[in-house]
């Protein structure tokens, strides 16, 4: 009988987080493959895990993945942990999943912490629709297409970064979001845990005068639907009246109904519509 792959999530911060089932199954499972086996040997010494380990990383996930899946099909159990947090959250692990999944491996998560959740509910904004974005792409033509996507995003936004590039990238949202509401947290869990909400100018002037330290999480307001509306709505008042109805009229849309859609995307009535089409009607008869 084939093994199983568990993903088990570790403490982003405070080893109280850890949960007992995550410790009873890292001490019966045959192998754990670890993102950095020096970081995760500290966590198993501390709770006195003797299993074996093996790395598993962003440079051999696909190499060590097949040699994984060839000891979970002989019978070997195997918990994939990443460095903090849920493994394959913005994390190699993902590839892991995925081939178990190809090759017919049964695969089971054990919850705990992760750091985008975790801010999330600390930031004090939308948590009823949000997209998890973690770190922007290094790819200069990518990450522009990213964040060029992210300036329309009505959901908060969440976002992962490192201290010697968290200025950079305030300053690239901030120009395609403009001056949003946001938090950063850093130190999760831990003894300095900091969640500071503000806007995107004034994380710019803090962090203007003040050198990042720590990983950290951003959690960004979405843009709202107001806003997207009223941007949408100068986007229809650039056409001529005429224009907007031939645009609707064009996809089969009966003359009445297209009125009706033209009045609501200009934000006007559908008499006012019916006037100017008149007006403008008669002025080529003029002609």
């Amino acid at each position: 009988m084939a093994g199983m792959l568990y993903l088990c999530a570790t403490p982003i911060g405070n080893l109280g987080d850890i949960t007992f089932r995550v410790l009873d199954t890292l001490r019966s499972v045959d192998l754990i493959a670890a993102e950095d086996t020096r970081n995760s040997i500290k966590l198993l010494n501390h709770f006195e895990i003797k299993t074996p380990m093996t790395s598993y990383h962003e440079y051999n996930r696909v190499e060590k993945a097949h040699y994984l899946i060839g000891l979970m099909r002989e019978g070997k159990d195997v918990a994939l942990v990443t460095d903090a947090g849920t493994p394959a959250v913005s994390d190699p692990g993902e590839t892991l999943v995925a081939l178990c999944l190809e090759a017919g491996i049964r695969v089971t998560s054990l919850p705990g912490a992760a750091a985008c959740i975790t801010a999330l509910t600390l930031s004090g904004l939308s948590t009823r629709r949000f997209c998890f974005e973690g770190f922007l792409p290094a790819d200069k033509k990518e990450r522009k297409a990213v964040l060029e996507e992210l300036g329309q995003e009505s959901r908060t936004i969440i976002l992962y970064e490192a201290p010697h590039h968290l200025v950079g990238t305030l300053q690239e949202l901030s120009g395609a979001l403009g001056n949003r509401r946001l938090t950063l947290c850093r130190e999760l869990t831990k003894k300095f845990e900091t969640v500071m909400p503000m806007t995107m100018e004034e994380a710019l002037a803090y962090y203007g005068e003040t050198e990042p330290r720590g990983e950290y999480v951003l959690v960004v307001e979405g843009k709202s639907m107001a806003a997207k509306q009223e941007e949408q709505r100068q986007d229809w008042l650039e056409l001529s009246i005429e224009e907007h109805m031939e645009y609707y009229e064009g996809q089969g849309m009966e003359r009445k109904e297209a009125m009706k859609r033209v009045a609501k995307d200009r934000g006007i009535g559908k008499r006012e519509v019916y006037q100017m089409i008149l007006v403008h009607n008669n002025g080529q008869k003029g002609d």
